[in-house]
């Protein structure tokens, strides 16, 4: 009898306690060397919106939605994460279920690079939001000027070993005290600041009980979507160094330099030119299309084109990235 009335009120709850389950979008693009992001809002929101009963599949979903809401077809499309935690609610109290998703385009010409201030979509440098990600031209000043000094007073905030542990964590992810800089660890990066109270999503989250977050660290996003985001540039730049998923990025004819450029721009750090190079030749990736750059000053470069089993989605060997030594 007991187990009935707790049966019933268990689907009482249920029935009271509605789930809504949205569809968010990573749709990533590279533009003169620059990683982009596709937002609306005014850059404040990742696209979104409901998944439907007549949508035959989350990701037929996705690019239904996507394509209506912003005009920008879907290239290459992956499941990123499912975001379900329990604070994750509208203010009538239904619960929020975010499924996320990577996607690759190319930005279409002609679009507003900065957005709007409106409603319409516009896309936006994802280093705007993560301003201590780009190592393209070595350590972001951000880092020593207001990072390293933030996380110190946060790890001092605690004694003994506790107090250890939190500056361990911070030197690992941010490659201090001789630890390297792993360019995969942007989701990390990011929940480190979180928890320390340095971002302003933080407080909207817990309230100002926390100390007043840092300027200067990224532009804010409303709710969890830059924590998204996060997840989406962590997934991309550890896809790269094993498949070569940016040929969706990529115009049909290109130069090594822009390819090169284009990996950069993504992992945010400096390539070994030649190393590259080889990489790029002992994989097979590309061949030459038999044309010459025609615009521009200086001696016309090779025009190359991915191979068409490459579009067909090869998977390749592991390998890493070849930095420049300093990069």
């Amino acid at each position: 009898m007991e187990f009935a009335r707790s049966h019933i009120r268990h689907a009482r709850r249920a029935v009271t306690q509605s789930v809504h389950a949205e569809l968010v979008a990573v749709l990533v693009a590279v533009t003169q060397g620059q990683p982009r992001v596709l937002t609306i809002q005014g850059g404040s929101l990742l696209p979104a919106g409901p998944f439907e009963a007549e949508h035959r599949s989350l990701q037929m979903g996705l690019r239904a939605w996507v394509e209506a809401q912003t005009h920008h077809p879907l290239g290459y499309v992956e499941q990123l994460y499912t975001f379900a935690d329990r604070d994750r609610a509208y203010a009538d109290g239904a619960r929020i279920v975010s499924i996320s998703y990577l996607a690759l385009t190319r930005e279409p010409e002609g679009d507003d690079p900065s957005g709007s201030a409106d409603s319409q979509a516009g896309w936006q440098d994802w280093y705007r939001y993560f301003p201590w990600e780009d190592w393209r031209e070595g350590a972001p000043a951000v880092i020593e000027a207001h990072v390293v000094p933030a996380l110190q007073g946060w790890a001092h905030q605690v004694e003994g070993e506790r107090a250890q542990r939190r500056w361990q964590r911070a030197a690992a992810a941010f490659g201090l005290d001789g630890s390297d800089w792993n360019e995969d660890l942007v989701l990390q990066r990011y929940e480190l600041m979180f928890e320390a109270g340095l971002v302003p999503e933080a407080v909207r989250r817990h309230g100002p009980a926390l100390h007043a977050p840092l300027a200067g660290l990224g532009a804010p996003m409303a709710h969890d979507h830059r924590r998204i985001l996060a997840t989406g540039i962590a997934r991309l730049r550890a896809k790269i160094k094993y498949r070569p998923v940016v040929f969706e990025l990529m115009p049909p004819a290109f130069t090594l330099l822009q390819l090169q450029q284009t990996v950069q721009a993504l992992a945010g750090r400096v390539l070994h030119k030649q190393n590259f190079r080889r990489l790029i030749e002992q994989q097979d990736l590309v061949e030459e299309t038999g044309a010459l750059t025609q615009a521009g000053a200086g001696r016309p470069a090779k025009l190359f084109r991915f191979r068409r089993d490459v579009m067909l989605e090869r998977a390749l060997a592991g390998s890493k990235l070849p930095l420049a030594r300093g990069g």
